[in-house]
């Protein structure tokens, strides 16, 4: 939905699209990224480390030379190119790599396979993340520990609005995270004093020196305008997916982030049915079919899971 709209500033948007709030494609990057990071958490009952994720690139290159090739961003185009030529370990690929939202985009199925357990999510993300982002850009990996963990907490039976933006900062390791950290109370405070999208989205581009990067995609932009957008969409999914689409900037990014949580905490339910159709109509993977595995993934990881803690209970007697 944000595809149309990503880059663009929101003067451009209202100008030339009015309100967008529906879409016509198969996604972008993020959707791509996603059910590669899928792929890798199946084939691994839900422990995939970063080695995991990159045997997937390694072995799906056709994911990343086929029509989609042109929406990676550099940091994911430098990752492929030297895991493919096997120049570098895993651990060592994304040295030198650019700031973006390339590993918090698509990070959510890492809070689908620990739902319930969001503080496991955020560690497993820490490590996933690392593929593309380590060293300075290691505030990319901070995002993603946030949005895993957010999505997590989503799925606890008593989970709130309140209780996912909390979990998702206190997620966030306190000092080397502590400059996004900073940025998301920051975008909260103002999403809190203004209480409305179009007012929030004003300021925040009336204030763009403050809280835009020179790289639209860059986590420290992109994390906390998700979390804001959420909290002001009050949790709702199409809000979410609808404000993040028409704020501009990485929009379809922005909207696939706030929309992953909101999914995760509405549920199937509250998805238009015309929404659903259109996703099996133009995705060229089954989702449904995606979503079925990953289920079936985190089951099965939280048994195995308690099994291993029965076994504790048992030996510490």
């Amino acid at each position: 939905m944000g595809t149309p709209t990503e880059g663009k500033n929101y003067e451009f948007i209202e100008e030339n699209f009015g309100w967008v709030d529906d879409f016509s494609c198969d996604g972008t990057d993020d959707t791509v990224m996603k059910n590669l990071l899928s792929e890798a958490l199946i084939n691994t009952d839900g422990y995939a480390t970063l080695d995991d994720w990159a045997k997937v690139w390694i072995e799906r290159t056709d994911a990343f030379l086929g029509e989609k090739r042109n929406k990676f961003f550099i940091s994911v185009q430098h990752t492929f190119s030297k895991l493919v030529r096997g120049s570098l370990i895993p651990r060592m690929v994304a040295l030198g790599n650019m700031p973006s939202s390339s590993s918090a985009m698509c990070i959510s199925p890492i809070g689908i396979v620990n739902a319930c357990n969001p503080r496991q999510a955020a560690l497993q993300a820490y490590n996933v993340a690392s593929l593309i982002h380590i060293h300075d850009v290691a505030f990319c990996q901070d995002g993603a520990a946030a949005m895993a963990a957010a999505v997590a907490e989503a799925f606890k039976p008593d989970a709130t609005v309140d209780s996912i933006v909390k979990t998702a900062i206190e997620s966030i390791i306190p000092i080397s995270g502590g400059e996004i950290l900073g940025l998301i109370k920051g975008v909260l405070g103002v999403a809190r004093s203004t209480g409305e999208f179009k007012k929030f989205r004003e300021e925040m581009y009336e204030n763009k020196d403050k809280y835009f990067r020179p790289i639209t995609c860059d986590s420290r932009e992109t994390i906390p305008l998700t979390i804001a957008l959420f909290y002001l969409a009050d949790g709702d999914f199409e809000k979410s997916i609808i404000y993040g689409s028409n704020f501009g900037r990485d929009a379809d990014t922005i909207a696939s982030m706030a929309g992953a949580i909101a999914g995760a905490l509405c549920g199937v339910e509250k998805i238009k049915k015309d929404w659903l159709e259109k996703v099996n109509q133009y995705s060229s993977l089954n989702q449904e079919k995606l979503a079925e595995k990953l289920a079936n993934t985190t089951l099965k990881k939280m048994e195995i899971e308690k099994q291993a803690q029965n076994t504790l209970k048992e030996i510490s007697g």
